[in-house]
């Protein structure tokens, strides 16, 4: 099988702004070829996109714009992971000899459909991702005994941490106070416990050895891929206070590279919602169970930039096909030491987790240098 890496990305600022997702698509992309000149684009043997958008084509459409005529092109929807998942399957072409090189591509646009789940009339009106927030919120509080006040340091921190990222959609910092008081959503969800639609995008690179060492000195290779999916609808998970596809994807993915959670320097944790944090600590091992709170809160006090260096989901926002293509280029960057002021000091093996939907289907991935 062959070894696969990270050769090169490219990445928008997120923000509010009313574009076509043609062209948000192909900001991206253009700023990985800016920034990688020795990337040749008749080399690039598929176009992958990751989009919940509902225009047709795109990766095909994409393609034309960025001048490749790729053997391989279609996108990937799969709500929140549709990012990490498009990665997973440009891993797969390279690592079963299908392809050479995969430009990925993964974008949204502010309104995406991918916000609301239609589908499941069981749910009655509770199709907002804000409901199923609020139950784990609730769960996880009353399990743990975890006051509002400890919960809001997660947002405090991801805020504070999208400080030193000039992509991220947050540009301010708030308090404990100013969460917990912060608009309420529902009885146990305010409005700053929420990552945030918004319109960016995010390209990545993966290349076979052969083709990553003839592009680049600094390869970044993806040594474990954890996926599983336990069911579409929230209601069918066995606890609302962890998240069993998430713990099943990381040990699939600590597993097929040799590592455990203790050797992990540096994590991207889906925290589309406050509780998620924790929860998600937790169930890939990283603390144990309950005492995710503590960690984030020590990391929050040292300003330890381990977990989401970048903002997270809540400080740098969440532009859905983009978010798990996001999340790899900033372990990326910190492997490579190129990331700025939020920098790691010498990580050496990087995590990334990105789940949809109340945790009903994660992805794990394991990056090292």
């Amino acid at each position: 099988m062959n070894k696969v890496g990270i050769v090169g990305h490219g990445i928008t600022p997120f923000s509010k702004e009313d574009q076509k997702i043609e062209s948000v698509l192909l900001d991206s992309a253009k700023e990985l070829f800016r920034n990688n000149s020795e990337i040749n684009r008749d080399e690039i043997d598929a176009v992958l996109v990751s989009t919940n958008n509902n225009s047709k084509y795109l990766s095909p459409i994409l393609s034309e714009m960025a001048g490749i005529q790729p053997k391989i092109a279609h996108t990937i929807e799969s709500l929140c992971n549709s990012g990490t998942n498009s990665i997973v399957s440009a891993y797969s072409y390279i690592a079963s000899g299908l392809a050479d090189m995969i430009l990925v591509t993964g974008a949204e646009r502010y309104d995406s459909p991918g916000q609301i789940l239609e589908w499941d009339n069981s749910r009655g009106e509770y199709k907002h991702p804000v409901f199923w927030a609020s139950i784990f919120s609730k769960s996880y509080k009353r399990k743990f005994s975890i006051s509002d006040e400890q919960l809001a340091i997660v947002s405090v921190k991801n805020h504070k941490q999208a400080k030193e990222n000039p992509n991220a959609l947050s540009k301010k910092t708030y308090t404990i106070e100013e969460v917990v008081n912060s608009r309420k959503l529902t009885e146990d969800l305010r409005l700053l416990d929420c990552s945030r639609p918004c319109t960016g995008s995010a390209s990545i690179i993966l290349a076979s050895e052969e083709k990553a060492i003839q592009v680049t000195d600094k390869p970044i290779w993806i040594t474990g891929i954890g996926q599983k999916t336990t069911s579409a609808g929230f209601t069918k998970n066995s606890s609302f206070s962890s998240m069993e596809s998430t713990k099943l994807a990381g040990q699939t993915a600590l597993k097929m590279s040799n590592k455990n959670p203790i050797d992990v320097d540096v994590a991207e944790i889906h925290d589309a919602f406050s509780v998620c944090e924790p929860m998600a600590l937790e169930s890939l091992g990283f603390s144990a169970e309950g005492y995710g709170m503590k960690m984030i809160e020590e990391l929050h006090n040292t300003n330890n930039f381990k977990i989401n260096p970048r903002g997270g989901l809540i400080g740098s926002g969440h532009p859905l096909g983009a978010t798990g293509i996001a999340q790899t280029i900033e372990i990326t960057q910190q492997l490579q030491g190129n990331a700025g002021k939020r920098q790691v000091d010498k990580p050496k093996t990087g995590l990334v987790h990105n789940m949809s939907a109340a945790a009903t289907s994660s992805t794990v991935l394991v990056l090292e240098t």
